[in-house]
């Protein structure tokens, strides 16, 4: 049975403009990647996702993990980041439409911090906000045919996987399946649902802005388990994708492709009339006296021409 939710123009928005970034990130520079942006990623990622569960370690200190070095925390912290980045690394191994590897990836993620990982819980939980419950969880044995019934929705191949990742975040966090690393366990599998379609998310750390709007986040899941659907949810999680390939394109492209592939792409933009200022603003990393080279050597080539002077000089793109 598909979980509750409605497809509205927001979202039909958000799907086009996820679409068109992912081909522009795919056009670009994606395949050119370095692994020490890959590994930046992963270590935001990391950082933000833990960051949500009150784990107080910095990025530098998960870095510094990562490369085997001596870290003084507490020692749920450290271990925190040690099961996840075991399980980052395994990440493109794991199926998301198979149960024993979502549960496999509880187990690895939660080693040593509870009770029992990997497994569903035994018993009813409310999850606290202050003082009050904001949330009954399904009763402890509703969950397994809860969680088969979620899996036979992921095997549809009729649902779209933009979709379909958001949904199955929600009911995570509604289901509750777990006795703790839920709210882990719904972001990790929303990545891996993603990747199985889009490479690219392998690379992004959503999580980053989904920390940043904690509040946010939080104040959304409660309005869903009141409606009775995700649709709210399902529109907050594709804006954060869609800021966060944003980002990933105005912050990375320029790092990643050459003077030749800046122009290849700024022309694909189809901007008729532009600055220096609106060439930089794609190519964020870019200096100024990088974007002027650029500019000429795209008047060498014919790609555009231009009029008046120093800050004041307008380029046109020419047709063609």
């Amino acid at each position: 049975m598909r979980p509750p939710y409605e497809i509205n123009s927001k979202i039909l928005g958000l799907l086009t403009s996820i679409s068109e970034k992912i081909g522009e990130v795919n056009a670009s520079f994606l395949i050119k990647s370095s692994p020490s942006l890959r590994k930046q990623n992963q270590i935001k990622t990391i950082h933000s996702s833990l960051q949500i569960e009150g784990n107080t370690l910095t990025e530098q200190q998960i870095t510094a993990i990562l490369e085997n070095k001596r870290v003084i925390g507490p020692t749920k912290d450290i271990k925190e980041v040690q099961n996840a980045l075991k399980v980052y690394e395994n990440m493109r191994a794991y199926k998301f439409d198979s149960i024993n590897f979502f549960l496999e990836a509880h187990q690895t993620l939660m080693e040593g911090l509870i009770d029992h990982p990997g497994a569903y819980r035994k018993e009813g939980v409310g999850i606290l906000k202050g003082s009050k419950v904001e949330h009954f969880a399904p009763p402890a044995n509703n969950v397994e045919y809860l969680m088969k019934d979620l899996f036979a929705y992921l095997e549809n191949e009729e649902e779209i996987i933009l979709i379909k990742s958001c949904v199955f975040h929600y009911e995570i966090e509604f289901i509750h399946p777990f006795t703790d690393g839920n709210g882990r366990m719904g972001r990790l599998w929303q990545t891996v649902i993603l990747m199985s379609q889009y490479p690219v998310f392998q690379y992004l750390p959503f999580e980053t802005l989904i920390s940043k709007s904690q509040e946010d986040y939080y104040k959304v899941l409660s309005i869903c388990d009141k409606t009775g659907n995700s649709t709210l949810f399902i529109e907050y999680m594709l804006s954060v994708v869609n800021d966060t390939l944003a980002e990933l394109i105005g912050n990375s492209v320029s790092v990643n492709m050459s003077q030749e592939d800046r122009l290849f792409h700024f022309c694909s933009l189809n901007k008729v009339s532009f600055t220096r200022k609106d060439y930089m603003q794609v190519f964020r990393h870019l200096s100024s006296a990088s974007a002027s080279r650029d500019l000429k050597m795209g008047i060498e080539k014919n790609l555009f021409s231009k009029s008046g002077d120093k800050r004041l000089t307008i380029y046109q793109l020419k047709k063609k």
